[in-house]
C-alpha cells in the first residue's frame, strides 16, 4: 500500500515540478511519476539534510518531506534541461 501512495504522491509532485519548470507539455503521466520519485531520492540526499525531515520514499508524508521532494524534482528537471538545452528555463 505504501508503494501505491509513493507513486501517486510522486506523480503529483512530478507534475507540479513540470508545471513550474514549463516542461509539462513534453511529459506524460509516466514521466511525471518518474521525475517525482527520482526527485524524492535527490531530495533525500541534497535537500533533506538542509531542512530536516525525511524523504517521501521512506514513508514520511509531512509538509517538510513533500516540500523537499518537490524541490528535488525541480532540481532534477533543471539539471535535465541544462544538459538537454544548455540552459535552465
Amino acid at each position: 500500500m505504501n508503494l501505491i501512495i509513493i507513486l501517486i504522491v510522486g506523480g503529483i509532485l512530478g507534475w507540479l515540478a513540470s508545471i513550474v519548470m514549463r516542461t509539462d507539455a513534453q511529459q506524460g503521466i509516466f514521466l511525471n511519476i518518474v521525475v517525482g520519485i527520482i526527485g524524492a531520492l535527490v531530495a533525500g540526499f541534497l535537500v533533506t539534510p538542509l531542512i530536516g525531515g525525511a524523504p517521501i520514499t521512506s514513508g514520511a508524508f509531512d509538509i517538510r518531506s513533500l516540500f523537499a521532494s518537490f524541490i528535488g524534482a525541480v532540481i532534477l528537471l533543471g539539471a535535465i534541461n541544462l544538459f538537454r538545452r544548455g540552459r535552465v528555463r
